[in-house]
């Protein structure tokens, strides 16, 4: 296989992941709409219409609201995370080591309550829209045996979850994509069937990795950018961040950067202002009715 031809398969692969997120099956790059294609007029899940999802909105820490899961779908957000820990057999979510509780478990909080809500929904988490929702799952203790674990776990949901067998993506209500330690991207290799995909980092652009396996690359916006959205954008900043994602596009990737400013107010809608005129594809916040807000008035 010449190199074009290669080149040319690893965006097809991406585009088709792109479209399991988006509905479209389109490539990331058309993929820069803020909203969700309706596949028919949304209803929540009272049957009463609803919104249109946010696709390019995502939960940082989602589980410290009063109702995970629940708050973020209420704010039509297209992407919700969840931080893991393999404790004695069990995958617990919590952000750090003292706040685990054995009732807390990725099942209890997230993968039945998203079964429930596909089935109540036709098929989907926002009824009658074409979106496939991407639980972000970021592994907090070894990356290898809790991703073994945590590939059993979405064994058991069947269809409920995007798909890949040797390189063909079959999509699902919910997509789930694997970050946290990097340990776990060896077991992901080695599976030919995988219920989940691997979040990249910077570093894996122009890498050679598959679209079908690295869907999404994110990194620490303040370890990549000085600009905290007091002021202009330096003009080389800004082009740096372009030329980032139209490379992570090409290649048939997402983009989505964390510890980006997230106090109310001009300094944060100035830098969600750049990351939207950049294509950026995901938005993080802490805040679900502030980015809900900015993502609306935005168009």
């Amino acid at each position: 296989m010449s190199l074009r031809t290669r080149r040319a398969a690893v965006v097809a692969f991406g585009a088709a992941l792109g479209g399991a997120l988006t509905g479209s099956f389109a490539t990331p790059a058309f993929a820069t709409t803020t909203f969700a294609e309706p596949a028919a007029r949304g209803r929540d899940e009272s049957g009463a219409p609803g919104r249109l999802p946010l696709r390019r909105a995502h939960a940082h820490n989602d589980y410290e609201h009063t109702h995970p899961l629940t708050d973020a779908l209420s704010h039509g957000f297209g992407s919700v995370e969840a931080d893991i820990w393999l404790v004695d057999g069990r995958l617990l979510v919590a952000h750090d080591a003292s706040g685990l509780d054995p009732a807390r478990t990725l099942e209890a909080l997230y993968l039945d309550p998203l079964q429930r809500r596909v089935r109540a929904g036709h098929g989907r988490v926002y009824q009658g829209y074409n979106l496939s929702l991407q639980l972000l799952v970021d592994i907090k203790t070894d990356g290898a045996a809790t991703y073994r674990e945590l590939s059993r776990r979405l064994r058991r949901y069947g269809t409920l979850f995007t798909s890949c067998a040797d390189g063909r993506i079959r999509r699902g209500a919910v997509t789930a994509v694997v970050s946290g330690d990097r340990g776990a991207r060896g077991p992901m290799a080695e599976e030919r069937l995988r219920h989940a995909f691997y979040d990249g980092r910077l570093a894996d652009l122009g890498g050679g990795a598959p679209a079908s396996f690295i869907p999404l690359v994110s990194d620490n916006w303040s370890a990549n950018f000085g600009w905290q959205g007091a002021g202009p954008m330096p003009a080389t900043e800004r082009a740096r961040l372009r030329r980032i994602v139209s490379g992570a596009h090409a290649e048939g990737r997402r983009v989505r950067f964390w510890a980006t400013p997230d106090r109310p107010g001009p300094a944060r809608e100035a830098v969600w202002r750049e990351l939207l005129s950049a294509g950026v594809d995901l938005l993080n916040t802490d805040d679900l009715s502030g980015l809900e807000a900015f993502l609306r008035a935005e168009g």
